[in-house]
């Protein structure tokens, strides 16, 4: 971003709303959302879509679907695919291999046979190591997606392979344009490019004008619009769902009714949990006295759902993790709608002590959201030193006390009217999108010990910045809309 669009100052729609407001004022004045982006990814017709054919707003009466016979024969169908994945790691022809694995990854799959594909990805990366990647001599297809696939598992590869499909004129030779799938693949892997890799944005550039101007003369499957349209590595796999089986083989019959019981049983689980998250959210009661908050469950689980879709085991994580996402929308909503300065530095001081004696300082609207706030993480704390062996305690209530800190800076800002320039605004924005909270508690739930936030601070920051950045253009967009329609009428 320019230093120029960094320093400019922000148009006060960015406010979450002025203090002065009363609660009920405060409830119609535009306020940007944490963890959000729901501005657009809601509004995605892909993601929307999926989400209704899930039914996530619904309360299941039925989730036996499962048992009987249905179960034995969902189980009977991945133990044969499990066979076939590990055939595949034996076979002499690596890229119908890969082919397979990345067809297993399309359908939301993969989280069944990891080591499986571990192996077969390994091999494949100690074969090639036998010569220098840079001279693999292969179609533009199936070097690109050796590299994506490698590079998707972590494995270094050198993007000067493609520098083999250029001409003396050092551009991609002409004969390529024709190899539809082959660009299709080119497309996608430049998807997973480091800074400074030039070849790979010359690679887009070429492979995005082909495709795009050949989906519009209607001369390509619906499959291949849909991948150039999500691109594997900007995608949610099972969100999109693609039938894209690809290849004639005793395989592809078992798979893909496999993927569609996988998605099955998914959509039951994910109901159950959903079903669950609402019953935790309604007996705790909270916005019965912050009535003006929202209550949102199916959007909190939704979140939680989309990062950890692909492995259906993991129900508990999912929970823990949406209720943690609750508490972030509450929060903000106490901030944005109910408290005065004064008693905003209360509840953050509060949560810095993280005590529940730190609770008979608060105002009582506010005590109902603390105790359960450490009620709650000091739960998630708890299962995590059971599961994994290491007590997290201390840096998820540092991430809450962080959380409040941004909300606060916020709330003094739009309070006094005095705006910060862009880079302020960042830096704290990052903080208050919630990132940081999910990211961790998602860290240490899944086992791995973030005591030493150092490491993974890079990581998060980046995550945080696109995030709050994303959200603010669909907000802004909204709002000016939103504006626009309202002065139509008048």
């Amino acid at each position: 971003m320019s230093s120029l669009v960094m320093n400019t100052p922000l148009p006060k729609h960015y406010s979450c709303r002025p203090l002065m407001l009363r609660p009920s004022e405060a409830a119609t004045a535009w306020r940007r959302n944490p963890v959000q982006c729901t501005t657009k990814f809601f509004a995605n017709p892909r993601v929307a879509s999926t989400l209704q054919d899930y039914h996530l707003d619904v309360d299941p009466s039925n989730n036996n679907i499962f048992k009987g016979y249905f179960a034995s024969e969902y189980e009977e169908k991945l133990e044969k695919i499990g066979d076939l994945v590990k055939s595949r790691g034996e076979e002499d022809d690596p890229i119908e291999s890969l082919i397979f694995v990345d067809t297993i990854q399309r359908l939301g799959m993969a989280g069944h046979y990891r080591k499986e594909i571990d192996t077969i990805m390994q091999k494949h990366y100690l074969r090639l190591g036998d010569v220098d990647f840079c001279g693999y001599q292969s179609s533009l297809l199936k070097v690109s997606l050796s590299f994506r696939m490698l590079r998707q598992r972590g494995y270094h590869v050198s993007a000067d392979v493609f520098n083999n499909f250029k001409g003396r004129d050092g551009k991609f030779r002409d004969e390529l344009k024709q190899d539809v799938w082959g660009l299709l693949e080119l497309f996608e892997a430049t998807h997973l490019s480091f800074e400074q890799e030039n070849i790979l944005n010359e690679a887009q550039h070429f492979s995005s004008q082909l495709l795009d101007k050949n989906i519009s003369a209607n001369t390509n499957s619906n499959v291949v619009e849909m991948r150039f349209k999500h691109p594997f590595h900007r995608s949610i796999a099972r969100l999109n769902f693609q039938r894209d089986v690809r290849g004639i083989d005793k395989w592809t019959k078992t798979l893909t009714e496999l993927s569609e019981m996988d998605f099955l049983r998914g959509k039951c689980v994910h109901r159950e949990e959903l079903r669950q998250l609402s019953k935790w959210w309604k007996d705790l009661g909270l916005t019965r006295e912050l009535n003006l908050a929202r209550n949102e469950p199916s959007k909190w689980y939704t979140w939680s759902m989309a990062m950890l879709i692909d492995d259906i085991s993991l129900s508990s994580q999912r929970l823990h993790l949406s209720k943690s996402i609750a508490f972030i929308y509450l929060i903000d909503d106490i901030f944005d709608l109910y408290g005065t300065i004064d008693e905003l530095i209360l509840f953050t001081e509060a949560v810095q002590k993280w005590d529940y004696d730190a609770m008979n300082m608060l105002p009582d609207y506010m005590k109902p959201c603390y105790k359960s706030l450490l009620d709650t993480t000091n739960e998630i704390g708890w299962t995590i030193c059971k599961n994994h062996g290491y007590n997290p305690i201390n840096s998820l209530n540092q991430t809450w006390a962080s959380l409040c800190n941004a909300f606060l800076v916020e709330a003094k800002w739009f309070a006094s009217e005095n705006l910060p320039d862009a880079n302020e605004y960042l830096a704290n924005g990052k903080v208050s999108s919630g990132v940081h909270v999910v990211l961790v508690h998602l860290f240490f739930l899944l086992g791995h010990n973030a005591t030493n936030l150092d490491d993974i601070s890079n990581l998060i920051s980046s995550v945080a910045a696109i995030l709050r950045l994303w959200d603010d253009l669909g907000t802004a967009e909204a709002y000016h809309m939103s504006k626009h329609e309202s002065m139509s009428h008048i």
